[in-house]
């Protein structure tokens, strides 16, 4: 196995494009790097499951065609190279074609997760300039009120309704459409942020990206060609859509979409029915595996070869579970929206793993820890989390809306995560900067203490706030779910407190415990620890709860 050192040594940007992009940097189209390139070589492109317990399998070659059709029809509608076209539809081929199409014109694709309503849809639209959409029947009545050039719908039992059927549009339509070519700095995705504080803003996404798209797949995810590969993540935002679909289609690899909700049962059922070997998504979800761990039997360990999570960091007690219990590695990996994945345990390259660590750099990156003055820390400090733009060839986020570049310092981008530059030359997250909690002049990050609080074996999800204090500026709040079989009573919050304050120390323990039926999360599945904050100041100045 290669090592990182020896990754970081050889890691070449031109001869990278060379070996593993069909154009150039003034020559490239996002589909032909992703489905074209792999057309004639009968190779399966997706694995669908459907709703209603349907499945199919569709070839490169069989998207290749659909694609095409659907670009003669952006076409027809006078949509060019730059435009926007947003998809809002479930996990199904649909999906795929409308995105290999929009590429294929030399269009950008904007994600809308189907879980958004009509005000998050129009705030996206409208900062985007977006000319179509391409929705689905059972999200259509979302769009009503919203003024947007185009709707294409994928239509089940209505056809007679006033939007054109998605699949009539492509009868008739021919199966030859040369890709139009666009330069490596233009754009091919167009993103939002998740909007934990404030509303979200775009994130453009050049075509140089795949590059980086690329790196993490191999170095990270160890993406293997016999690999049976999910992941989780859905394709309404950036990691499901780097890594879920532009990643692994632009090595030639199958993917799989699961169109039902998330639910262990259902995940399981997936794992077993493919043999999934190479498995990634988010904590939350494996937060969930664990939850239900007693569903999880031997015959999954027969085949689960590398698990990688990346969103928020993973607790010590998830990380044991799956290495313990199921006998496989699941390791942290650290990235943005605006980022793409830039900071693993790389499971294809070997270095030391340390437990709770988000790993290292991926070839392509350098990171740095800066302090108050943005200089960099050495080993062992604490600070900001920063991308060192000019060491980072891979590196392609230009500023929000393509142009705000209020998060650059420098030559640094500052992700505003707080963490400590450990002793092994990796970063240990510790939180975002405005979730640390200050309380009698110490400095405590809420993911040791939710993480802790985990451990628990009645404790099913956790979140931890700083509550204002007159005398401690603030004190530890913990916000608990507990499993259903549990009941939440002042002998078990005792026991939960005296447990952190065991495991971790006196002043980190949760001073106050909460129980609630479920924490607040932004679409994505992050916790909203800003909402629950923002609470507790309400109560604190006496004004009415907010959120």
């Amino acid at each position: 196995m290669q090592t990182l050192e020896q990754a970081y040594q050889n890691f070449n940007l031109e001869s990278l494009m060379n070996e593993q992009l069909v154009g150039s940097k003034q020559n490239i189209n996002a589909y032909i790097e992703c489905c074209g390139r792999y057309v004639g070589q009968h190779r399966i492109a997706l694995k669908w499951e459907g709703k209603n317990g349907e499945s199919a399998e569709w070839t490169f070659d069989e998207l290749a065609d659909k694609s095409a059709q659907l670009a003669h029809y952006f076409q027809q509608l006078g949509l060019k190279a730059g435009d926007c076209i947003a998809g809002l539809l479930p996990r199904t081929p649909a999906l795929l074609i409308t995105i290999l199409a929009t590429w294929r014109i030399g269009a950008v694709y904007q994600p809308l997760f189907t879980a958004f309503e009509s005000k998050s849809i129009e705030h996206r639209i409208e900062i985007a300039k977006t000319q179509l959409i391409v929705t689905h029947q059972e999200q259509r009545a979302k769009l009503n009120g919203i003024k947007i050039p185009h709707i294409l719908t994928v239509h089940q039992n209505q056809p007679q309704q006033q939007d054109a059927d998605f699949w009539q549009a492509l009868e008739h339509q021919s199966v030859d459409f040369p890709p139009i070519s666009r330069t490596f700095n233009d754009d091919f995705l167009m993103m939002f942020t998740s909007g934990t504080t404030g509303l979200s803003k775009s994130v453009p996404v050049p075509l140089r990206a795949i590059l980086a798209f690329k790196g993490y797949m191999t170095h990270a995810v160890d993406l293997c060609e016999q690999d049976s590969f999910w992941n989780l993540a859905d394709p309404g935002w950036a990691y499901g859509l780097y890594y879920g679909i532009t990643g692994p289609l632009s090595l030639g690899h199958c993917i799989i979409m699961d169109e039902r909700p998330f639910s262990v049962d259902h995940a399981i059922a997936i794992i077993k029915k493919y043999k999934v070997n190479n498995l990634t998504g988010s904590p939350t979800a494996f937060r969930m595996f664990f939850g239900f761990k007693e569903k999880f039997d031997a015959a999954i360990k027969t085949h689960l070869r590398v698990v990688s999570s990346a969103g928020e960091p993973l607790t010590p007690e998830v990380i044991h579970w799956f290495n313990q219990d199921l006998t496989v590695n699941i390791f942290d990996q650290y990235g943005q929206t605006e980022l793409g994945m830039v900071i693993a345990n790389h499971h294809a390259l070997d270095h030391h793993k340390k437990v709770g660590s988000a790993g290292y750099a991926i070839p392509g990156h350098r990171f740095a820890v800066l302090n108050q003055d943005y200089q960099e820390v050495e080993r062992g400090g604490i600070g900001i989390l920063a991308i060192d733009c000019a060491q980072s060839p891979l590196f392609w986020f230009k500023g929000y809306d393509g142009h705000n570049r209020k998060s650059f310092v420098g030559q640094y981008y500052l992700t505003g995560d707080t963490v400590k530059f450990n002793e092994f030359g990796g970063i240990d997250f510790i939180g975002r900067a405005d979730d640390v909690i200050t309380t009698s002049g110490y400095r405590v990050g809420p993911f040791d203490v939710e993480s802790t609080l985990l451990e628990c074996k009645e404790v099913l999800e956790s979140a931890v706030v700083g509550k204002p204090d007159p005398e401690r500026t603030e004190i530890v709040k913990a916000f608990v779910v507990l499993k259903e079989q549990y009941p939440a009573t002042d002998l078990l919050m005792k026991q939960l407190q005296d447990y952190v304050k065991s495991r971790l120390s006196k002043h980190a323990y949760p001073k106050e415990i909460e129980f609630v039926e479920a924490l607040p999360k932004t679409s994505s599945g992050k916790i909203q620890r800003n909402l629950l904050k923002q609470q507790e100041i309400a109560k604190a100045q006496g004004i009415q709860k907010v959120g």
